[in-house]
């Protein structure tokens, strides 16, 4: 073994372009129409609904479809891990990915068969969320971990570099050719996306499902759980028990709330008290499981504190699409003349900032910011990172309210003024998002990446569970009222609100991390039983 393999700066490996391109393709497809979706539901599909509702119920669509396209990673991460492996479950996941785009460009015009189509969208998409990016881990061993780091951010580079293109040119599909255009080129791009992870087949590292395991997380939780100690009561159960309560309550609110909020908001009662009950009883798991599997266990419930904290930033930056799209519809939008050529963007192609502010400031972080910063002593690890991006997005949501303050006064304001806002967010995505990918995997326990992963994309969920509720809280005439006793109008509000709620995850995510012990959960070597292509390679002494 070389010096540089002994020091984990081995050569990268040779499949790596295969899983990049596809990465860029999946991204066209995938943000060419969802940043396309909240303006085609307002001006097309959706106009059905009276002016005065029509926002509200795009804005319900849209966070809706974001929900399930992050929820759905739960399934894919559990049959990957458990049946069928990463590349057989992103590549048939793909092809239902790409029947939902079908489905759009079909029914541009039909109100079920394209919710159909956002179904299949999610689903497909959500099945191979976690699984990419577990899948360019998988790659790397002891002798080249170290240049993990560069290809995740390549990797993040090439989403964003698929998805500028599609907010630059996806909103000028649909203004002069329609939906079934707009819709049916990312359908073309992911279908191209599907063929070129197919063809790096016989090169990738194969690590094959896990065996079931006696030691699961969810066995070590559940004997937790109802293993009783010798003259002690068993108050862990209790608060899950209080937990599964929770679940039913919210879910008989079906009626009311509607389906997607009740189980959703069951989803997260049922996690948030099992986990705390869980860790309550842990340690009564011993001896009937091994050390290593209570302290695996451990450390994912560790790991749950952190995701929970990042949800507020997911409420913040999936609103780009819907909020800050309806906020440039107010805007004065500005013509530009260059070579004697006159165009002005609108309102949708402003997304184009945030993937291309994010390709510009991943190698200024690392080239200059991050240097930086380790010369005046400060290491930006990790959780440094993520707690400093959530609170960039607190100031980007301040910035955005400030300014439909003043549209509310009655001064127009130009879209221009939405640069700086754009700018403050994708700080704050860069730190946490392509960190949080990092961060997910190095900390998983080996038997469970995908499984973490999908719970990483489980937070988006539940950030856009936070709109969904909000959004229908100010209906209620209670909270209007509120709301008109401020001063402020409903969407000034709201931006107030999610910056706050911003700020202060930031501040306890802070204080958390100053607590949280990192471990290097990167394979020692190549995988037990791994194949490279249909090789299979042999564990190493």
């Amino acid at each position: 073994m070389s010096q540089n393999d002994q020091q984990g700066y081995g050569p990268l490996p040779r499949q790596i372009p295969y899983i990049i391109t596809n990465e860029a393709c999946e991204r066209f497809s995938f943000y060419g129409m969802r940043n396309i979706l909240t303006p085609f539901l307002i001006s097309t599909l959706l106009l059905f609904i009276p002016l005065a509702d029509r926002t509200s119920e795009a804005k319900h669509v849209f966070h809706t479809f974001v929900i399930g396209v992050y929820f759905f990673p739960l399934l894919g991460g559990w049959l990957s891990d458990r049946f069928f492996g990463k590349y057989n479950t992103v590549f048939w996941f793909s092809l239902i990915y790409c029947a939902g785009h079908a489905c759009l460009a079909l029914f541009e015009n039909k109100l079920e068969g394209f919710y159909l189509g956002l179904f299949l969208i999610a689903f497909g998409s959500g099945g191979i969320k976690p699984l990419v990016v577990s899948f360019v881990g998988d790659q790397f061993d002891q002798t080249n971990k170290k240049r993990a780091k560069v290809v995740f951010d390549a990797f993040y580079w090439s989403i964003n570099l698929g998805s500028f293109f599609a907010s630059l040119l996806m909103p000028i599909f649909l203004r002069d050719y329609g939906g079934a255009v707009a819709f049916g080129i990312p359908g073309i791009l992911m279908f191209i996306a599907t063929m070129v992870f197919w063809m790096g087949r016989g090169k990738y590292v194969h690590v094959p499902p896990a065996e079931p395991n006696p030691d699961s997380f969810t066995r070590v939780a559940r004997t937790a759980l109802a293993s009783a100690a010798p003259g002690q009561s068993r108050p862990g159960l209790t608060v899950a028990i209080i937990g599964v309560l929770g679940a039913l309550a919210s879910l008989a609110m079906t009626p009311s709330w509607g389906f997607v909020i009740a189980a959703c908001t069951a989803l997260v009662l049922l996690l948030a008290f099992g986990g705390m009950g869980t860790s309550m009883q842990l340690e009564r798991a011993r001896g009937k499981h091994s050390d290593e599997a209570v302290n695996g266990v451990r450390a994912v419930l560790r790991i749950f504190i952190v995701f929970a904290l990042v949800t507020p930033f997911w409420s913040l930056f999936d609103q780009k699409a819907s909020t800050w799209i309806v906020q440039a519809n107010d805007m004065v939008h500005p013509t530009y003349e260059i070579l004697g050529y006159s165009f002005s963007f609108v309102p949708a192609q402003m997304q184009a900032l945030n993937p291309l502010l994010v390709m510009l400031l991943i190698p200024f972080n690392n080239i200059a910011l991050f240097p930086i910063l380790r010369a005046l002593g400060i290491e930006p690890t990790a959780l440094r990172r993520m707690g400093a991006g959530i609170f960039f997005s607190a100031l980007a949501w301040i910035v955005i309210g400030t300014i439909q303050v003043i549209m509310d006064g009655g001064t127009p304001m130009s879209m221009a003024w939405q640069i700086l806002p754009y700018l403050l967010l994708t700080m704050g995505e860069v730190l946490v998002s392509a960190t949080g990918l990092e961060f997910a995997y190095s900390q998983a326990p080996a038997s469970m990446k995908g499984t973490i992963m999908s719970l990483w994309y489980l937070a988006v969920t539940v950030g856009n569970l936070w709109v969904l509720i909000l959004n229908s809280s100010v209906k209620n005439d209670t909270v209007s009222a509120y709301i008109s006793s401020t001063g402020f109008s409903v969407m000034a509000f709201q931006m107030y609100f999610f910056a706050g709620v911003a700020a202060l995850a930031a501040a306890v995510f802070a204080w958390y991390a100053m607590r949280y012990r990192m471990v290097d959960n990167y394979r020692v070597d190549a995988a037990p039983n791994a194949c490279y292509g249909s090789e299979p390679v042999a564990k190493k002494a």
